[in-house]
């Protein structure tokens, strides 16, 4: 186990030279400068802004310059929030997303899997009929659509919660988006656990522990639910390293100084180094999420071995 997570700690930095090195091209590739606007700059303004950022320099020693300050973990400052380092920002935006994202995640395994279990042990009842409706309704609307149906039910309408806005933790601010975010996760999760749980009771190894006598929740919590979660656990880490570094559509329908938000705004503003310096954070959590989850599988199941 020990060399198996060496190799893949080791294989983590190759793989974000590349995710940066293709960010970079991509930015590069795009038309446009963060200085151009509609109205057209005079030309030795112009050669004094790219002087001054190092854009006059050919390509490659660019490109050295932006790999050599992300190696040493110092991504810059960034041209759209003068004064703010992008570390600075990713500092102060990361709280936001993490509360966000693991309280979402959180909900949505609770409800998931209780939903899924329920919906395995009643199958073809009405309880698994409409558990699974509403799992499909679930995935079938996107954020952007059932962030303002909450909003206008819940906060405009019955006038139960704020509509919109960070208000730091706890606060009721976090409820709707936690919501938004939460809906189709609940619903991944109820289907992966109703299908992990319906193979796991099929199993000769349950119908050995119901033959020795268990009780009916012995054999769903000590034996089923270990085998029937797997296709979760393997679902959980790129879906949490998602939440956690930042819900684009979500934090900008409720205005969150979250990841996402500043992400959008630096795309908009093509700020460099701030879209360089987020997708590098994004790429490093995927992998050590991924990571965790595939260190879980050999505690969960113990067939499984690297």
């Amino acid at each position: 186990m020990f060399k198996f997570v060496l190799r893949r700690l080791i294989i983590t930095l190759p793989m974000v030279v590349i995710v940066v090195s293709l960010t970079w091209g991509l930015i590069r590739l795009a038309p446009g400068n963060f200085y151009s606007g509609e109205k057209k700059i005079p030309a030795a303004i112009e050669k004094n802004i790219r002087e001054k950022y190092g854009l006059d320099k050919p390509w490659y020693v660019q490109y050295g310059r932006m790999m050599g300050s992300v190696l040493r973990g110092d991504f810059g400052n960034s041209l759209r929030y003068q004064g703010q380092s992008v570390n600075q920002i990713l500092l102060m935006t990361l709280p936001v997303s993490a509360t966000l994202g693991l309280f979402s995640y959180l909900i949505a395994l609770l409800v998931g899997i209780l939903a899924g279990t329920l919906a395995a042990l009643k199958q073809n009842s009405r309880l698994d009929y409409a558990s699974m409706a509403l799992a499909m309704l679930g995935l079938s609307i996107p954020n952007f659509v059932l962030g303002p149906l909450l909003v206008l039910v819940l906060s405009l309408s019955l006038y139960w919660l704020p509509p919109a806005r960070w208000g730091g933790f706890p606060s009721w601010n976090l409820v709707l988006p936690v919501l938004t975010l939460s809906g189709v996760y609940m619903a991944y999760i109820a289907r992966l656990t109703r299908s992990g749980m319906l193979e796991v009771l099929r199993a000769d190894y349950i119908r050995t522990a119901r033959a020795k006598g268990l009780s009916e929740r012995a054999v769903v919590f000590r034996h089923a639910l270990r085998g029937g979660l797997l296709p979760v656990v393997s679902f959980t880490g790129p879906a949490l390293a998602f939440l956690i570094s930042g819900t684009v559509v979500v934090e900008r329908i409720f205005a969150l100084p979250g990841l996402g938000n500043y992400f959008i705004n630096a795309n908009l503003n093509r700020d460099e180094p701030l879209i360089i310096g987020i997708v590098a954070f994004i790429s490093i959590a995927i992998l050590l999420f991924n990571l965790l989850v595939d260190v879980a599988y050999a505690y969960i199941d113990p067939r499984i071995r690297y």
